[in-house]
């Protein structure tokens, strides 16, 4: 049977483009509930072949009331980024050129793509050029790969080897990270097998930031691994690195930058290259699909060392990069196309524009929202409070419910407030007036609610 897939893929890009040209103008926010989603998409288990024109339509009409969209210039929710067109465009691609990128046998233009676009990553974010890169899902799995490089250097340091002999009977290592850390880094923490009580919180002032002082009293000298971060997710405050890495003796330094990574392509950031291994989304403020991860690591060795694999069944390359030396997925898409084509489409320049761009709106969400503001607004995070938790709840349920903006509400240092990131490529001053006016609107009627309650 002949293959039909112009009329698939024909109704697919015709929907896809639809849903990107009316983002701009679009309810920022699902209209379905969850109930009415499964009554659209649910229903017996289907027994027989369905036309896949059709089943392409049906599908995109029953989820169009239940998507985000997150890719709209007014959605400040979480820190998602947008899909610039390039990098969606290669995504598309990628997913038709359907590529094993584990292995350079498996896909030759996969592997160099990623080999080139390692090496324009590290020469960005200015580390050192030995750096090596790995294409993961997300920030989560990038923290898990950098602290599993982590794991294996300071064990060894220690003369264990946790890849042979695993984690009964080694030496304790001892993880300091800021007491606002992000919770992926307990997450993989939890994965490695290290748990999460060989954590030692430090503290931090209000902005977040871990203080070094603090730092130096944890240092016992035993094995140690430190988790610094390069933007708060709630207030974006990125920790004294230079301090830190000065500090940190015979310890590893892990920077967790899932966003604020890429500030270091427009300021570069004291002390950002003498860590140890960094982890970033691409995802967020380079504005490539969902999902792209990357852990950079400074030790290259020590890195293969926790990742590789070697079997008879393979074809290993011994002069070409095999992915699966520097991720934890064996069989994974190629990621690494759409980085690459972001990259080349923006430029040095280009990345520095978006990313200050995104800064100088958050800022002007900040003047606006000045009575309400709790921090500094150095990145793109803002963080508001209207006066009280369930003042600040409401308010944020309303402007979600509400549509013209998508911001998701926090807890910050035990108090409520609601966080507007600003990670989108399209975002204005016109979608950040609007933003605020809606805001606004809503702080209005929701305290006039309490006074007559």
């Amino acid at each position: 049977m002949k293959p039909d897939w112009e009329g698939p893929l024909g109704e697919a890009y015709a929907r896809a483009m639809s849903y990107l040209k009316d983002l701009p103008v679009r309810r920022v926010g699902p209209r379905d509930t969850a109930s009415d989603l499964r009554a659209k998409l649910g229903g017996a288990l289907p027994e027989g072949p369905s036309d896949a024109t059709q089943v392409i339509s049906s599908l995109a009409d029953n989820v169009e009331d239940g998507l985000l969209p997150s890719g709209s210039g007014r959605f400040f929710g979480f820190v998602f980024g947008g899909a610039t067109p390039t990098a969606l465009a290669a995504d598309w691609l990628a997913t038709a050129w359907d590529q094993n990128a584990g292995l350079y046998a498996a896909s030759p233009a996969a592997a160099v793509v990623e080999e080139i676009t390692a090496g324009w990553l590290v020469e960005l974010f200015g580390l050192p050029k030995q750096t090596s890169v790995g294409f993961v899902t997300g920030a989560q799995m990038a923290n898990f790969t950098g602290l599993a490089a982590a794991r294996h250097a300071v064990l060894a340091k220690a003369g264990w080897d946790v890849e042979a002999d695993g984690l009964i009977g080694a030496p304790p290592i001892q993880v300091l990270v800021g007491a606002e850390r992000h919770d992926t880094v307990d997450r993989a923490l939890r994965f490695l097998g290290l748990g999460t009580r060989c954590i030692v919180p430090v503290a931090v002032d209000g902005q977040g930031r871990m203080r070094p002082e603090a730092l130096a009293q944890e240092l016992d000298g035993g094995p140690t691994i430190i988790c610094a971060q390069a933007g708060n997710v709630n207030t974006g405050a990125i920790d004294p690195l230079d301090e830190i890495c000065e500090l940190k003796q015979d310890a590893w330094v892990h920077v967790d930058g899932a966003f604020g990574l890429w500030s270091a392509v427009s300021t570069p950031m004291r002390g950002l290259a003498k860590a140890d291994s960094w982890a970033t989304d691409a995802h967020k403020w380079l504005n490539v699909p969902y999902d792209s991860g990357l852990v950079l690591c400074a030790h290259p060795e020590a890195h293969r060392a926790a990742m590789s694999v070697r079997a008879s069944y393979l074809i290993h390359d011994d002069e070409q990069r095999d992915a699966l030396d520097y991720n934890p997925e064996f069989s994974r898409r190629a990621r690494g196309f759409a980085v690459y084509a972001a990259i080349r489409a923006l430029g040095r320049q280009g990345i520095a524009e978006l990313v200050e761009r995104c800064n100088a709106m958050a800022r002007r969400f900040a003047d606006q929202l000045a009575p309400y503001v709790l921090n500094e607004v150095n990145l793109n995070q803002v963080l508001v409070r209207f006066g009280n938790d369930d003042l600040t709840r409401r308010v944020v349920k309303a402007v979600q419910q509400e549509g013209t903006a998508w911001m998701s509400g926090t807890t910050w240092q035990g108090r409520a407030a609601m966080r507007i990131s600003v990670s989108n490529w399209t975002t204005s001053e016109a979608d950040v007036d609007r933003s605020v006016e809606a805001i606004l609107r809503c702080v209005e009627i929701e305290q006039a609610r309490s006074t007559q309650g």
